[in-house]
Order: structure tokens, then sequence, then C-alpha cells
């Protein structure tokens, strides 16, 4: 299966609805082949449901991109070249609490896991950018906080791993002055694997 069946099975998926889980959205989902970057998060929120039927489109990834632009990347030209995926792939409805979305149940997040494997084996990425708890707990596991863990570079099976905090506004991450640094370090590394990433095309340069 290449890349653009992949994505036609994705988007005919039923799997969660079968299995009588709400969905809020058709399967949401933005892969290019040959990205280098790929931006992976916890599952579509409200507005990309309902509105842009993009990843990362509203508020939060307004947000995220503002980050992105500090390391160099232009949103226009990442959407066109670059990957952008998520744990789960339907908007999974209003947290019950009616703060912010809710969390895919692990059985949802079971059910969605063959696509962003097939994504990955295809695309190959360089590096990964997981964004927020869940996306980082698929990647680097579950048993450091995420201050350990942002800020910091990782290669996990010949990929290098740099994640980055949830940039929902609703966050209580960002109220502490040293976690505003570690995003710091985590956007400056992202900078230089983009300009090295670069150099690669042209030179063959390990990275």
């Amino acid at each position: 299966m290449n890349l653009a069946e992949l994505q036609a099975a994705l988007a005919a998926c039923r799997k969660c609805a079968e299995a009588g889980y709400f969905i809020g959205s058709r399967p949401i989902s933005a892969v290019n082949p040959g990205a280098t970057f790929m931006i992976v998060g916890q599952a579509p929120g409200r507005h990309e449901a309902e509105v842009t039927q993009r990843p990362f489109s509203g508020p939060a990834g307004r947000r995220l991109f503002r980050w992105l632009a500090q390391a160099g990347f232009d949103e226009a030209e990442f959407r066109a070249t670059q990957a952008m995926a998520a744990i789960t792939r339907c908007y999974p409805g209003p947290h019950p609490g009616g703060r912010g979305d809710r969390v895919p149940s692990r059985a949802e997040q079971a059910l969605c896991a063959t696509w962003l494997e097939a994504e990955l084996a295809l695309i190959r990425p360089r590096v990964l950018i997981p964004v927020g708890g869940l996306a980082i707990g698929r990647f680097l596991g579950n048993d450091r906080p995420m201050t350990a863990l942002i800020g910091e570079r990782f290669e996990r099976e010949g990929r290098i791993i740099v994640p980055l905090p949830h940039p929902s506004g609703a966050s209580q991450w960002f109220n502490m002055a040293e976690n505003a640094l570690r995003l710091e370090r985590a956007l400056a590394l992202l900078g230089q694997l983009r300009e090295q990433l670069a150099r690669t095309l042209s030179s063959g340069e390990e990275i």
C-alpha cells in the first residue's frame, strides 16, 4: 500500500464508530511523501472537526505554529511538505467536565494505532515532534515527567524525537518560568535540526 492508498483507507475508516465510540468528525490527517519532520498530537479538536478538516488549525494549532516559527518553520511550507498526524484521527468530543476535549480512551488509541504505524513506515521521517502528554508517552514512555523531557533530544529506532508541551491555552504547564525556558530549548533544538536537515539534502551529512 502506498501513501495515497493509505490516506484513502484512513478517510473511510469507521472502526471507532462501529465499536460504539462517539465520533465527532471523519478521520483527519495530513502527511506528505518525503517529509523529514512529523508532528504527532493527541487528536483533532472541535475546530478541526467542524470548520477546517485540517490538523492543527484551531487555537492550539495556531499557537503551535507560532512556536515553530521561532524555530524557523513557515506554516504554509510545513503543511505543504511535512507530516501532521495524531494518536487518534477523529474528534473525540468535549471533556465530560466541560474543560477542553475528551482524551481518547486506550481502546480508541489501540483501534487507531495501525494508521500511525503505517504512516511512520511509509514516510520514515527523520524527526518526530510529539505534542502533549499522550503523544509523548507513545514515543518516550510514561515513566518521566514532562519537565524531564521538554527541551531534550532523544533517539529511538533511528529517529530523533523532540517533544513539545500541548499548546492548549488551558494548559497550566506554562505558569512556571522554568518551563518556558524548557520550551525555548526545545524550539532551539528544532531550529538546529531544520538547518542541519536542509544541509543533508545537498551534502549527505549525518545529523
